[in-house]
């Protein structure tokens, strides 16, 4: 059977991915923040690409939760409530400090190393103060602990939780003294893994999100209103 049906671009996929990775990666630095409308002319000029491209990425960011469409008025950045990012947070620390757990008691000396790499571009990251380096870097060191854990549900749930967190990655990591304390923790993190202390990293995992879910939903309140009583 020879159904040509089936058959893909691969160049146009490739294009598609990359588009939606430019755009993941500006949401996740700030560049476009939540309620921001996703103009597509101004997109293509901006990306150097076609509305067709354009529109494909925007319907998969949608499909993330990252992007929302509105008669009348078309994709905007995702507004992200204090509730919705309650449960985020709370979903997260259990995944991730299971992630650390799993990293302590399974994981590779290649991929302990690799995770203290990658606390180390934080660092200097941190100590630049660009906030492009600083998405990427963040971005890495959890990728690292996600694969050192060795659970691809565990990653994949993760993956799809982070895409949302992105929303406000930038927006709490920017609030007065929280990254040195968020590179402190992930040192912590870092360093229980290497000792091979699952409870302890698992704990620290927690207390991370648990630290980052305090100063962003500080913020919501701040600037989105209180959540329902």
């Amino acid at each position: 059977m020879n159904d040509g049906t089936l058959q893909v671009e691969r160049q146009n996929a490739s294009l598609r991915i990359q588009v939606e990775e430019k755009l993941r990666q500006a949401i996740a630095e700030g560049r476009f923040r939540p309620g921001d409308r996703l103009i597509e002319r101004e997109l293509c000029a901006l990306i150097g690409v076609g509305r067709t491209s354009i529109r494909e990425a925007l319907r998969q960011l949608e499909a993330e939760g990252l992007v929302t469409s509105y008669p009348h008025r078309g994709p905007v950045v995702t507004l992200i409530t204090y509730e919705e990012a309650d449960q985020l947070y709370k979903v997260r620390a259990i995944l991730e400090g299971f992630a650390g757990q799993q990293f302590a008691e399974r994981g590779s000396e290649v991929e302990i190393r690799a995770l203290a790499k990658a606390v180390e571009e934080f660092e200097r990251a941190v100590n630049a103060g660009n906030s492009a380096i600083l998405a990427t870097a963040k971005n890495a060191f959890y990728d690292c602990l996600m694969s050192g854990s060795g659970n691809i549900f565990a990653r994949q749930m993760l993956t799809s939780l982070h895409n949302r967190i992105n929303l406000l990655r930038m927006t709490s990591m920017n609030q007065p003294g929280r990254l040195l304390h968020s590179l402190s923790e992930i040192k912590e993190i870092a360093a229980a893994i290497e000792a091979r202390d699952a409870l302890r990293a698992q704990a620290a995992c927690k207390l991370h999100i648990e630290k980052a879910a305090k100063v962003a939903l500080e913020y919501l309140i701040q600037n989105v209103g209180s959540p329902r009583t």
